[in-house]
């Protein structure tokens, strides 16, 4: 059964699908169109849920209407079934708070875009049970994904906690005066993010030392201690002064949406370059 929003939605995949698979990225032994045909949606949970061995959730980021889809499925389905959410920042004990058997629950939280970005952070449930994080790491793996294990919840994870930590310095550096919205944006683009495409921080202090990382330490570390204790307090990403790094921001991409789906594009397509390298390497 075809939805409203499915038709509305397969033009824009067919696409994406086509272009992945002119670049020889798509996935899998089956082309594009193959993979598009098996693609199904419902309006109803019921007969959408028929034959699921493994349920990923990606409704609204809301606590409440999470809750409630999961009220819904763990009725629809069988016990040994996995009940997996995409959410990028609620704690799998708030999401599955209401489920029954918690024992099968995680959060597989992609990053976006999803295809072009392999990384898949796995976080358990206090209750989990190792076999399911198994099952969803070897599941993952074999679509393509890279993902990684958290071996327990934490408030927004790894990847958003790391990328906080990179806003927050970005914003108050350039709320302070000390670096435009662009150049800060070109040091991660043509600075750190060249590092870190292929290698992590860890590996990348491991191999900026003779000796490795007790040797990089041991070198840098008193700087590092000294830079860390000087950042100032959170940032207000709402205050008065918040509106002049919004307004820096709109003049180099305007916030409508044909200039924002352009640079979006643009991205995917960086993306997918970027995708192609790492995996001829």
């Amino acid at each position: 059964m075809t939805t409203n929003q499915d038709r509305l939605l397969r033009p824009s995949l067919r696409k994406q699908m086509e272009e992945l698979e002119e670049a020889h990225m798509l996935r899998g032994e089956l082309s594009a169109m193959q993979q598009l045909a098996l693609l199904s949606s419902y309006d109803d949970l019921a007969h959408a849920l028929e034959g699921a061995f493994f349920v990923q959730e990606c409704v609204f980021e809301q606590l409440e209407i999470k809750q409630r889809v999961y009220q819904d499925i763990e009725h629809l389905v069988g016990k040994d079934v996995i009940l997996s959410s995409s959410t990028s920042c609620l704690v799998p004990s708030s999401v599955f708070a209401n489920v029954q058997n918690r024992s099968r629950c995680l959060v597989s939280h992609p990053v976006n875009p999803p295809y072009y970005v392999k990384l898949v952070e796995l976080v358990p449930h206090p209750e989990t049970v190792a076999t399911v994080m198994d099952t969803t790491h070897a599941l993952m793996t074999k679509v393509g994904q890279a993902p990684v294990r958290l071996k327990k919840e934490i408030d927004g994870f790894a990847l958003n906690r790391v990328q906080a930590a990179v806003i927050a310095e970005s914003w108050r550096l350039v709320q302070d005066g000390i670096i435009s919205v662009q150049d800060i944006d070109l040091v991660m683009s043509e600075g750190l993010g060249m590092r870190y495409a292929f290698i992590g921080p860890m590996e990348t202090m491991h191999l900026n030392a003779p000796e490795g990382l007790e040797d990089y330490m041991k070198r840098y570390g008193e700087g590092i201690m000294r830079l860390i204790t000087s950042f100032g307090p959170v940032p207000d990403f709402f205050c008065e002064g918040a509106k002049s790094i919004i307004n820096e921001m709109c003049e180099l991409i305007p916030s409508g949406q044909q200039h924002l789906t352009a640079r979006k594009d643009r991205r995917d397509q960086l993306l997918m370059g970027l995708a192609k390298l790492k995996k001829d390497h």
